[in-house]
């Protein structure tokens, strides 16, 4: 008997032993590849950044704001129309139309991702998401709003907006503002923040991207497009020459040569400079560059390699950074697609 009872113990003992060599084996954190390591030196996953707690009233009355056509002085056109969050952001045009049907000189760039960029537009003139969101109102070729009273008074003689921004605004006597108006809009567009395959493989997944994808990372890296696309947003934070290596419109064939900061500026030294777009979402961003001249992104790594970096990469080079660009593509929740 006592045996029997010794012989269970001592089974008991390796069976607890092998299950716990088993759960060990489950929670083994992933080793990172040399190339994961690699990229870890250049880029952030979106899950590296601080988690930004927004009232969720702020956030919805920035999302009633953001569709409504009446900030736009004939009612025709609402942020959504330029930044359309059904299609990445964006309204895939090269340019787009304002309220009088005008179109603008430059690209609409994508709102998703855009709290990341240290500047905001292409002449990087205005320092975040809120500021940035007054600008096209006032822009009489875009809202075409006369002025900040004007649509202030337009606002305040809505009731349902007297009640939401006296919820979102309780300590001020006169909560509805300009100010208070572009501050909700600005909170909405910071949630658009949405996880990529390529973030999963930052974080250790290996299995996230597939060997062309890869390949294509490399070639990134080794064509030195990591100069400008880096960090979280791959891009979004530097002022940079369009066309260090020649003149930009003879590879695009721009119809109009835009000078870019040098407009604010009047400096010689600004003359074709531009913020550099993120890249994520790029697959969805089309057309590409400041005024939209380019429809395919292989021609578009194509003449940035040239024009930025005097590299001309192989058809397969190519074709593998393309690959590589698409697995930045993520969506955001179908919740702020629509009202």
């Amino acid at each position: 008997m006592k045996k029997i009872i010794f012989l269970l113990i001592a089974l008991s003992i390796v069976a607890c032993k092998k299950e716990r060599k088993e759960n060990l084996k489950v929670t083994k954190p992933t080793q990172k590849t040399e190339l994961q390591l690699q990229a870890n030196n250049f880029f952030k996953p979106i899950s590296s950044l601080a988690y930004e707690v927004i009232p969720e009233n702020k956030i919805e009355l920035g999302k009633k704001l953001y569709f409504d056509t009446r900030l736009s002085k004939d009612g025709n056109i609402s942020c959504n129309s330029c930044h359309n969050l059904n299609t990445f952001g964006v309204d895939n045009l090269p340019t787009s139309p304002g309220d009088t049907r005008e179109l603008g000189s430059r690209n609409s760039p994508s709102v998703i991702y855009a709290s990341l960029h240290a500047k905001q537009f292409w002449d990087g003139r205005a320092k975040d998401v809120e500021e940035q969101a007054g600008m096209p109102i006032l822009n009489p070729v875009e809202h075409n709003i006369p002025s900040e009273e004007f649509l202030v008074s337009r606002v305040k003689d809505i009731e349902e907006y007297q009640e939401l921004f006296k919820e979102v605004y309780p300590d001020e006597e006169n909560p509805v503002t300009f100010k208070n108006l572009t501050g909700a809009i600005g909170a909405f567009e910071r949630q658009f923040l949405p996880e990529s395959r390529f973030d999963k493989w930052l974080e250790g997944d290996e299995t996230a991207l597939n060997k062309h994808e890869k390949d294509g990372l490399k070639a990134f890296i080794d064509n030195g497009c990591i100069a400008c696309h880096n960090g979280v947003a791959l891009g979004g934070q530097l002022m940079q020459k369009f066309g260090l290596y020649g003149n930009y419109w003879e590879f695009t064939k721009s119809k109009l040569i835009d000078a870019g900061l040098y407009d604010l500026t009047k400096k010689d030294s600004d003359k074709y400079i531009f913020k550099t777009p993120s890249l994520r979402n790029i697959e969805k961003t089309y057309p590409y560059f400041h005024d939209g001249s380019i429809d395919s992104l292989e021609e578009a790594v194509k003449i940035m390699a040239k024009l930025q970096n005097n590299k001309e990469p192989s058809e397969i080079e190519t074709k593998n950074i393309v690959s590589f660009l698409k697995t930045l593509t993520a969506d955001i929740d179908d919740k702020h697609k629509t009202l």
